[in-house]
């Protein structure tokens, strides 16, 4: 769709990551005039193709700083907030970014009198005991202490092309013969595909959902983290044997490595994995879900392959059962 003088201006934090993309792509779809507020605009060239000559546009920000992220929202009619991090040491930690950066936006926002659109997560608590969880809870009520009119979206595990959670398992699929299960396996998620999520934030900036309200975004099924990696594998044709890690072996590992770079897992990540990660029968009784919007989440098993296939023994050559 092309754009016009007339279009809306969106600004969005956190655009150039893996859900970012798809939802600067599907505003572009839509007409919006984008600005994508990251800190290091210089790195955003693959931005530039999802949409008209002009249409999306790079701009320094940081949540740390307030100033920026205000000017980044000048102009704006709708903002969007992606930022979110797992991170529990360093400058851009989740108390600051999770929390404190949410609430900067929020309150540009307001300031400039924009429709404000907030990407927390189902596992948000305020009672938790993994920072993630409390610092994203704390972050929702930030939110709406400041614009009561915002509209928060807590997404399920995200999946699809250059998503964290299959191309991390099946890429160690194909080093190892085992694959840990933490806690068992049993924790329960509701893998749910980026592009549906941003359907929904399309519809949010549409002004297509009632505001001041907490949407839960789950996808076509409930699936326990052991029945997520069977799927996985299925899917790349290859057989792992499993090997279930009790909560307190996951936490004594994640001790040891978790300050490493690129470390697998981190002491608050097996937290927030004892906790399930699903919509609340709450959220589906009032609608505040995907189909409740009239979407209709897109199932794993129709998703996976269009990108899992290079994990296959032979890469996409190998048909499915050929081992």
């Amino acid at each position: 769709m092309r754009t016009n003088s007339n279009a809306k201006i969106v600004t969005v934090f956190g655009g150039s990551g893996f859900v970012g993309r798809h939802v600067v792509r599907a505003l572009a779809k839509n007409g919006y005039k984008i600005k994508v507020a990251v800190r290091r605009p210089d790195l955003t060239g693959h931005l530039q193709p999802l949409g008209d000559l002009g249409q999306i546009k790079a701009i320094q920000a940081n949540v740390r700083y307030y100033q920026s992220v205000q000017s980044a929202v000048q102009g704006s009619d709708i903002v969007i907030n992606l930022i979110g991090t797992f991170s529990v040491g360093g400058k851009n930690n989740c108390d600051a970014v999770n929390d404190f950066g949410a609430r900067a936006i929020a309150q540009a926002a307001k300031d400039v009198k924009a429709r404000f659109i907030h990407i927390s997560s189902l596992s948000a608590d305020i009672d938790s005991q993994a920072n993630y969880s409390q610092s994203k809870a704390a972050g929702e009520e930030a939110v709406f202490e400041i614009i009561k009119s915002a509209i928060i979206m807590r997404p399920s595990v995200i999946f699809g092309q250059e998503d964290a959670f299959f191309n991390r398992f099946a890429a160690m699929s194909t080093v190892s013969p085992f694959l840990p299960l933490i806690g068992g396996g049993k924790t329960l998620f509701q893998p749910v595909y980026v592009g549906d999520v941003a359907d929904a934030i399309v519809k949010a900036a549409n002004g297509d959902l009632k505001t001041g309200r907490i949407y839960e975004l789950g996808g076509a099924r409930v699936a326990s983290f052991r029945e997520c990696m069977e799927t996985m594998l299925e899917t790349i044709d290859r057989k792992r044997t499993f090997i279930p890690l009790p909560w307190f072996v996951a936490n004594t590992i994640a001790k040891l490595t978790g300050w490493l770079p690129g470390a697998p897992i981190t002491s608050d990540q097996v937290k927030v994995l004892q906790s399930d990660n699903v919509v609340s029968q709450e959220a589906i009784k009032q609608k505040r879900t995907l189909e409740g919007m009239g979407i209709e989440p897109r199932p794993m098993e129709s998703i996976l392959p269009s990108y899992l296939v290079r994990f296959r023994p032979q890469g996409q050559f190998t048909r499915q059962g050929e081992m």
